[in-house]
């Protein structure tokens, strides 16, 4: 079973800023002849690195919501000019909605297991998909999503 991470994504006030970042990122990679993969440094380095490889997911809260997952696609740790050890998480160019789940503010990252993941907006039908992000992160505050 997969296993994921979990983490706020500071600077998006939406899911449409982290689908704009995302959608910079893998232009500015094509025109430079990359791969149209998002790369997020984090100082810490998980230790379950295969199982986060295995079909794990890092989900992005956004607002006090998980909001969206993005796939892993590799993990890697480098050492910065500073010196220091860093890692970087390597994510797939498509950002997957998911069911709006409230989630208190934390640093860094936090695992989450499979189990525990919001489920992917697609698979609750497409009347739910269709509802504007507002009112499906309200329903989601009254617990009706």
């Amino acid at each position: 079973m997969a296993l994921h991470l979990i983490k706020l994504c500071v600077g998006a006030d939406s899911l449409e800023d982290l689908r704009e970042w995302v959608g910079e990122r893998a232009m500015t990679n094509i025109s430079a002849g990359l791969e149209p993969h998002t790369v997020h440094t984090t100082r810490m380095v998980p230790k379950r690195m295969e199982e986060l490889l295995d079909e794990g997911s890092l989900y992005w809260v956004i607002k006090g919501q998980v909001l969206a997952r993005q796939r892993f696609l590799d993990i890697r740790c480098v050492t910065g000019a500073d010196g220091i050890q860093r890692c970087e998480l390597v994510l797939g160019p498509e950002i997957i909605e998911t069911a709006p789940q409230p989630k208190r503010p934390f640093q860094g990252w936090r695992y989450l297991k499979a189990e525990e993941a919001p489920r992917d907006l697609i698979g609750m039908g497409e009347s739910v998909a269709a509802m504007p992000e507002d009112l499906r992160r309200e329903l989601a505050e009254l617990g009706l999503l």
